[in-house]
């Protein structure tokens, strides 16, 4: 099956929201990426590579970028806002070539120049990598939350780590995974400038000193922290906010002893040692606490960026490197800082620190300053996925921060004694120190204690932390506690990664939706309009076919483009259970089998997705699934009727192909598992329709679009509760369900696996014998049946693509737009101004140019 692809003619079609190219802006964009070339890649058209042109386009791009960053920063330092920054070790940002360009509105401009340079720019666009410093959801979600403060007009920062190498790059080879490095930066990042007039000193180890009641800290290491900065534009109103990462760089006198001796070499290979901080991205395997690098990192990301942040408060005018404010009584007006997951949770500690020991704040002014400035979001149920750190590594590397935690939980303790009098139980509880299994500090509630607001990121899972793992702290500080139910930039994932569905409903309801994406409602009529419904679906096909050309070139497999395109892309984890999708899929293949001549809704299923290289289940569950799909995929009584695909590396760039391809999306977490999930938001803005259980963010598209219309199966979260309260017996289900013992008999008795029949036994002893701990099995059923549903309503196309367009119409509210306005007015304590700053031709209004810093 040929892949679909544009005609020249289609191509060069600009229309709605591409806008028009202006023939000046052509010709000036040709110009400058003729001089990039020749200027900056040193290359000229006869020997310059694909790169090479990616490269100059990219930096046509920039250059299109300063001026508005320049002047960004300039309003922000004249009009001193009050600033937002936030804090994530993980910025999952995948590419920025396409995405800068819709939201510079130059999109056609570019197009239009490479085209009449005899260059594809849709090649250019894929050489670019994808920048991977995210392990999934949370890094996404950073990502999102930087493109809504910039189009918000907020005065928003995001500070993070610049890893040499972001989340590994995924090999499959025969059905298991490889890791690979993700050397990301090998050909240099265009987008990024380094800031090496901002480097600051970081320490770590020492010992501490008293006097009298003030404390020093002492023989410390010091490693330096350099800062990287990259540019968020916002969508067409010419500001540009900073992402900026930090580098460890080793200071010049480090191990100056060595040179001393005349050990030259020893010396600088030591340095590799303090680089190492930023070596690496930690894979998301729950398993983090207790590694002394990672410690380092999250303390090396808030120690850089508390003193940055202090250094910008002091200077309240641009330009200026004198602090001119010396009090801290307006920090709280001036800073808010949010901490992404318990990550940044040393921010707390530190900032302490720097109020008490440098800046000679009194202990309670400090406690003030620092509750009114930080505030928490919380992104899992899981209790093992709660970061504990082990007090004796505290001691050895951060003493000071150990006695300032003591500190803080001495005080919290009192408080907990005088509001619960008499209850030690209670007190114990909720002591910062863990006293079992080692001592440890519970990053988590050190949070929770330290900050103003506490959030989760779907309804479902703020009220769960309340009842569940917070339940203390919530009958103490009821206030803290809010919900901010997660959302996704409309710019990458419709605009960007859906031009013809975008193109398609600006043709009817015009542009401004993609700023506020509660207009999609005025699509809900247009579900009754058959010629809207068709060039929806008519769309939905091109998308499909181009992602079969895809699948085709990738991994050498022909699928249907006309079958339902099932996926579920996420991280391979046992709760996101992957596992009950590859039972149904074995389920489909048995019926086929059992019944050959008769009608089945043909069906591609999809996995994608990493598993940490340390996780054992769920790299047995790539291999599974590979093995499945060998058996499938090359038996010819099934032929077409059910194809398997494992969609290998999955990353941002390769969701922007699969998501607007998608007819299902499974989102089949076990209730109450799922913080969120925003994969189930990309899905729904592109038309996919959800099979999902009542968990994360599945709970309010539910009641968005109406249960009509999404498939939702599985126990709530109170069955799931009232099933453990009585005992769950995995094996009731296995001997009451004859297709499903005979998908579990056929995995463990080597069907799929005949050159090692005892291959799969660990996955169906997990359930069978080890408790199936995320009731797959009770939900089997269930979900089974749900999926009969779904295939029932794809034989009616134009009813299927009705309730697509209703899923488009209602997903309004899972915009990031609208859930980064909830954090600036309820968390944050600033409003969105829609702040639309001059054009950088025009000039400022009654000012002459400031000279630039950051």
């Amino acid at each position: 099956m040929a892949s679909y692809t544009q005609t020249d003619m289609e191509k060069r079609k600009q229309i709605s929201i591409r806008g028009l190219a202006q023939v000046e802006n052509v010709s000036s964009v040709k110009k400058t990426f003729n001089q990039h070339l020749h200027y900056t890649l040193v290359k000229d058209r006869n020997v310059a590579t694909s790169r090479d042109y990616y490269f100059s386009l990219a930096h046509t791009v920039r250059d299109h970028l300063v001026s508005r960053w320049i002047r960004t920063q300039q309003y922000y330092y004249e009009h001193d806002p009050k600033r937002v920054y936030y804090l994530s070790l993980e910025y999952y940002m995948g590419r920025s070539l396409c995405n800068t360009m819709i939201n510079l509105g130059i999109q056609s401009e570019c197009d239009e120049a490479l085209y009449q340079l005899g260059l594809d720019i849709e090649e250019l666009q894929e050489i670019e990598e994808d920048a991977g410093l995210g392990n999934g959801g949370l890094g996404r979600l950073a990502a999102c939350f930087l493109d809504s403060m910039a189009t918000l007009g907020l005065a928003a920062y995001g500070y993070g780590l610049r890893y040499d190498y972001g989340i590994f790059s995924q090999a499959i080879s025969d059905g298991w995974q490889i890791e690979e490095p993700d050397d990301w930066l090998r050909f240099g990042n265009p987008w990024e400038k380094a800031r090496p007039e901002y480097t600051i000193p970081i320490n770590f180890y020492g010992r501490v000193e008293k006097h009298g009641d003030r404390h020093r800290w002492v023989d410390t290491q010091i490693v330096l922290a350099m800062p990287y900065d990259s540019p968020v534009p916002g969508y067409r109103n010419n500001t540009v906010n900073t992402m900026r990462l930090w580098s460890s760089k080793a200071p010049n006198s480090f191990h100056l002893k060595f040179f001393n001796d005349g050990d030259y070499i020893q010396a600088v290979c030591d340095r590799n040692l303090a680089e190492n901080i930023t070596r690496v991205l930690y894979p998301n395997d729950n398993v983090i606490e207790g590694k002394e690098l990672r410690l380092k990192q999250e303390y090396f990301l808030v120690a850089a960026t508390l003193q940055d942040i202090v250094r910008r408060f002091k200077a309240s005018k641009f330009g200026c490197r004198e602090a001119l404010r010396t009090s801290f009584d307006q920090f709280p007006e001036k800073v808010a800082i949010q901490l992404n997951d318990t990550h940044p949770a040393m921010a707390i500690p530190e900032l302490l620190r720097l109020l008490i020991d440098i800046e000679q704040v009194p202990w309670e002014k400090a406690w003030d300053i620092t509750v009114r400035s930080c505030a928490y979001t919380n992104h899992t149920l899981l209790p093992e996925a709660l970061e504990r750190w082990p007090i004796s590594l505290f001691e050895r590397l951060l003493p000071r921060h150990l006695q300032i935690i003591y500190d803080i939980n001495h005080r919290h303790l009192e408080q907990v004694r005088r509001r619960f009098p008499g209850d030690e139980e209670r007190v114990r509880r909720m002591s910062l120190v863990e006293e079992e299994f080692g001592k440890k500090i519970n990053m988590a509630y050190l949070c929770v204690v330290a900050s103003h607001a506490v959030n989760g990121v779907a309804a479902i899972h703020s009220q769960l932390l309340t009842t569940t793992l917070f339940k203390d702290f919530y009958e103490l500080s009821p206030e803290k506690f809010q919900n901010k139910t997660n959302g996704i930039t409309p710019r990458r994932w419709l605009l960007m990664a859906n031009p013809n569905l975008s193109d398609a409903i600006a043709d009817k309801i015009g542009e401004e939706w993609a700023t506020n994406l509660d207009l999609l409602r005025e699509l809900i009529p247009l579900t009754q309009t058959e010629a809207f419904v068709r060039n929806v679906l008519k769309v939905k096909q091109e998308n499909k076919m181009r992602f079969a050309g895809y699948i085709l070139k990738q991994y050498n497999i022909q699928v249907n483009p006309g079958s339902m395109f099932d996926v579920q892309v996420k991280r391979i984890h046992e709760y996101k259970r992957q596992l009950l999708n590859c039972l149904h899929v074995i389920t489909l293949y048995n019926r086929i089998k059992r019944q050959p001549e008769a009608e089945f809704v043909p069906r591609t299923v999809m996995i994608g997705g990493k598993a940490a290289p340390g996780y054992h289940i769920a790299k047995k569950i790539i291999k599974l699934f590979n093995n499945v799909a060998r058996v499938i995929n090359s038996d010819p009584i099934v032929g077409d009727r059910l194809k398997l695909v494992y969609l290998e590396n999955y990353r941002v760039s390769l969701a922007e192909k699969v998501i607007p391809a998608a007819d299902l999306s499974q989102q089949i977490s076990l209730a109450g598992t799922e913080a969120s999930g925003t994969g189930n938001m990309k899905f729904m803005l592109n038309g996919a329709l959800t099979i999902g259980t009542l968990d994360g963010a599945n709970v309010e598209m539910a009641e968005e679009v109406g249960n009509d219309n999404i498939f939702i199966f599985g126990m709530t979260v109170t069955e799931v509760d009232e099933m453990h309260a009585r005992g769950y017996n995995p094996w009731q289900y296995y001997e009451r369900l004859p297709e499903l013992k005979q998908a579990l008999d056929q995995i463990r008795g080597g069907f799929f696996s005949p050159e090692d029949p005892s291959l799969f036994h660990d996955l169906v002893d997990s359930l069978l014998k080890h408790g199936d701990r995320y009731m797959l099995l009770a939900d089997y059923e269930s979900y089974v049946n749900c999926q009969n549903r779904v295939s029932r309503l794809f034989k009616d196309p134009l009813a299927w693509t009705q309730v697509a367009i209703r899923n488009i119409a209602c997903s309004g509210k899972f915009s990031s737009d609208r859930t980064i306005s909830e954090y600036a007015r309820d968390i944050w304590g600033v409003e969105p101004t829609g702040l639309r700053l001059a054009p950088p031709h025009e000039p400022r209004p009654g000012q002459g140019e400031l000279p630039a810093t950051k």
